[in-house]
């Protein structure tokens, strides 16, 4: 590596004796040809390689940055369209006269997911019972838990639980028993983290509104 400069900016000769001692410094480092500008002449084979290196970085860079943004539009969609399976959920938990029976037997149709099923902590119509501290301990802090289902899936999921490689846990809030929405598929997309926890920590509070009723 060249010698310590201090502030002072190295000149043109200092750069040119440490690359002519270092012939392999820009081969060894390709990121450094996307800061560099390509020669407006070619001047020989060595300088038509460097050319061909400094182009094939700057490709390299702006796939990337392609895929990137690729990534990032799926996601926003995904989000877009699980905000809006949401936003029917919360419909018909709206017109529903028991909210444990809305979310078993209409949750899944409008989630696009296997099977759906509210858990609590106490004797609930309709819900399914969990030991005291269950939802402490899967949830810990969190509003809404992704995971591949576990040893747990026929205490969460029941008869579903044969289908439960993938759930989803989503809080239920109140002064109530704790309780928890449990939402399983066999599928991973249909509940991928990256469609975002917001809009089904809403449905969590549209939950416990509905059981407030």
């Amino acid at each position: 590596m060249p010698p310590s400069l201090g502030d002072r900016r190295p000149t043109v000769a200092e750069v040119a004796a440490f690359l002519r001692a270092h012939p392999r410094f820009l081969a060894d480092h390709p990121d450094l040809y996307l800061g560099l500008a390509p020669p407006e002449r070619v001047h020989g084979e060595r300088m038509a390689d460097h050319m061909v290196a400094m182009i094939r970085a700057e490709r390299i860079h702006a796939a990337a940055m392609a895929e990137r943004a690729d990534d990032v539009l799926a996601a926003g969609r995904a989000a877009a369209g699980l905000a809006a399976r949401v936003h029917e959920a919360v419909l018909a938990l709206i017109q529903a006269d028991s909210a444990a029976e809305c979310i078993a037997a209409e949750f899944p149709a409008l989630l696009a997911v296997d099977a759906a099923a509210l858990c609590a902590e106490a004797p609930l119509e309709g819900a399914r019972l969990l030991p005291p501290g269950t939802a402490a301990r899967l949830l810990g802090s969190r509003a809404v838990l992704f995971r591949d289902a576990g040893s747990d899936a026929p205490l969460l999921h029941g008869e579903a639980a044969e289908l439960a490689r993938h759930d989803v846990l989503v809080r239920i809030p109140g002064e109530g028993p704790p309780a928890l929405l449990a939402l399983v598929a066999r599928d991973r997309a249909v509940l991928d983290p990256s469609q975002g926890a917001g809009a089904l920590t809403f449905l969590g509070r549209a939950i416990a509104a509905a059981l407030r009723r």
